[in-house]
């Protein structure tokens, strides 16, 4: 959930509200593949429930990740514009909200403030992962310093924004539930 936390914790109450209106709320059964290794993503998921695997097809589809509520997917080929180095399949019934990246770069665009708290958010996961990967293969000063932070620790200066990133991502889910009600029942009664 860590990229969740880094953009919900950037991210402001407005953003949030953006990003339910402009997102739409999908079901995805088991075995769908959301994001496809080598092809072009057209929007930006945030997983809201259920798992997804993170594979590499380049290893016979080797899963080296899995993915719970809350994580960010297509945020790489979203800042680099190139297609995705891995496949992301539906591990367990799913419910995503699916931001268009249209929509996404249009905000980015016509809003600054926004664009510095997406960007922002986006480079600091990056950039742990990165801390993560060197230390993985037993590089940096800290690679045999047990003392200093793992990956999933977080430092006291980051509790605050986990605690606003929990509430905030609470709010997205109610809103995008809230909003898929009206639609839920209207598709009843045509029945």
């Amino acid at each position: 959930m860590r990229r969740a936390l880094h953009l919900m914790g950037s991210l402001d109450d407005n953003d949030i509200e953006w990003l339910v209106a402009s997102g739409a709320r999908h079901f995805k059964q088991r075995g769908i593949v959301l994001v496809q290794e080598g092809l072009p993503v057209d929007s930006l998921f945030v997983l809201l429930d259920g798992r997804l695997v993170v594979r590499l097809e380049a290893q016979g589809g080797k899963a080296i990740a899995w993915l719970r509520s809350g994580e960010i997917v297509g945020e790489i080929s979203f800042v680099d514009s190139r297609p995705p180095t891995a496949s992301v399949v539906v591990d367990e019934d799913s419910h995503v909200l699916a931001v268009p990246k249209t929509l996404l770069l249009e905000r980015l665009r016509a809003d600054q403030g926004f664009a510095a708290r997406f960007y922002r958010a986006i480079a600091v996961f990056l950039a742990e992962r990165m801390r993560a990967t060197v230390a993985q293969l037993g590089y940096g000063s800290n690679a045999g310093d047990r003392d200093s932070l793992s990956v999933d620790e977080l430092d006291d200066s980051r509790m605050e924004d986990v605690s606003h990133a929990a509430q905030r991502f609470d709010r997205l889910l109610k809103a995008v539930q809230q909003q898929a009600e009206p639609r839920s029942r209207a598709a009843g009664s045509q029945q």
